[in-house]
């Protein structure tokens, strides 16, 4: 059994919201990762794809997520499954932003669709058709 306390989660800032890494193999030395994302008000994520199954669950505030050419709107309360392979886009609400939960395996690899990097991708997005496990993942 491990603890992981409050004061001991990684945190890292992003231009669009700050992940927090609850538990993760290289944190607690779970089997999963597990991170809570706090996205700005009126944030747009970037578009991308994992390469394993994510669970997301909304704590506070809502979101439109584009999967694989649908949208769908969430709030606090509700829960997606996000298949492996499917693009995806968060865009958090204008006014409160959103708080969710995600769960994934371990290793999971994050990917630019097609391999083309946006232009104003941040430091820690993946490069062209690079496939990276994103640092609150690890």
């Amino acid at each position: 059994m491990t603890i992981v306390l409050s004061a001991e989660s990684r945190r890292i800032e992003t231009p669009n919201g700050v992940m927090t890494t609850l538990a993760s193999p290289s944190q607690g030395g779970a089997e999963q990762a597990v991170w809570r994302v706090d996205a700005r008000p009126g944030m747009v994520g970037p578009v991308h794809a994992f390469d394993a199954e994510l669970v997301w669950t909304w704590l506070d505030g809502a979101a439109v997520v584009e999967l694989g050419g649908e949208r769908f709107e969430v709030g606090a309360g509700d829960t997606m499954v996000l298949p492996a392979g499917v693009s995806r886009q968060m865009l958090a609400d204008p006014e409160r932003g959103f708080v969710s939960i995600v769960a994934a395996p371990p290793g999971a690899h994050v990917y630019n669709p097609g391999g083309v990097s946006a232009p104003d991708a941040c430091d820690l997005a993946p490069k062209g058709a690079e496939r990276t496990v994103p640092p609150w993942a690890r």
